[in-house]
């Protein structure tokens, strides 16, 4: 079984280039980040004649995410446990929560489409935000996975951290001044290690990036950021059998600043042998 993550930024303007991406690449699930639009709005007809169904948690223009699969989905939920929400000027709880997350089983794999909270900036409360985010994530994947030890579990995402020096290439983030590489993110993205979890593409692709910003040339310079990952439990990443970052879908015509991340498992489905062929 193929799968994937893609912060495609607005599945409306980048319908074309994501399943013509997944029919190439014979994906089978697809976890999207910022599609930038409501559940009515998203261009369901051309996933579904390439032969996916798609859940999707989306509010209005900003965040948002879904599920492109092949096989069917079941337990689809549209937050974990204790999600923070964000409001500016406000604090406590009860506050809205965002679409930025997305859990869904498929072929007795749960799976997670994530979009953390970008941080903005060091004193800014949505930094805050970010790392409250990401620790409750952090308890609700170690309950799930302390339930369902033996079941393959994945978050995928966009984690908005590059957790070493070397994930990041951009000369105006820098190390101690600027979020995505402030010591409490990257401890807090080092937590998951703790409960298990591990970056399961990094084994087999060590280096390379997987986000360019558009501005200063970045991408042709290759002046970007390590930020979208896989991290999977041991029972997921047992079953890996390849990994790769697709850095040319970052080329071409109005691309997204993001590029895919896809892994192999050593999953057979019951289509495997049967798929049309489609050109």
């Amino acid at each position: 079984m193929r799968i994937a993550t893609w912060n495609v930024n607005s599945i409306r303007a980048r319908v074309n280039r994501t399943v013509d991406w997944m029919i190439r690449e014979d994906v089978d699930v697809l976890a999207m980040q910022e599609i930038k639009c409501k559940p009515e709005q998203f261009p369901l007809e051309q996933f579904e004649e390439a032969g996916y169904e798609v859940a999707v948690h989306g509010l209005n223009q900003w965040n948002g995410v879904a599920i492109a699969s092949r096989l069917p989905m079941t337990d689809v939920v549209t937050q974990f446990t204790d999600m923070p929400g964000f409001l500016k000027g406000e604090e406590g709880p009860g506050l809205p929560l965002e679409a930025r997350a997305l859990g869904a089983t498929v072929h007795g794999v749960r799976l997670w489409s994530l979009y953390v909270p970008n941080g903005r900036a060091l004193d800014d409360p949505h930094y805050v935000y970010k790392l409250d985010w990401l620790a409750r994530l952090k308890a609700d994947a170690a309950g799930w996975l302390a339930a369902n030890p033996g079941v393959p579990f994945a978050l995928l995402g966009d984690f908005n951290v590059a957790p070493f020096d070397s994930d990041m290439g951009d000369p105006t983030v820098v190390p101690g001044l600027s979020t995505h590489v402030s010591p409490p993110e990257r401890d807090a993205l080092a937590a998951f290690g703790e409960i298990g979890l591990t970056d399961v593409v990094r084994p087999i692709v060590p280096d390379g990036f997987t986000y360019w910003d558009y501005k200063q040339l970045r991408f042709p310079r290759n002046e970007g950021m390590r930020i979208d990952f896989i991290l999977g439990s041991p029972a997921f990443a047992d079953l890996v059998t390849d990994a790769s970052i697709h850095r040319n879908e970052r080329k071409g015509e109005a691309p997204s600043d993001h590029v895919p991340v896809l892994v192999d498992l050593d999953l057979a489905t019951e289509d495997d042998d049967d798929r049309p062929m489609i050109f």
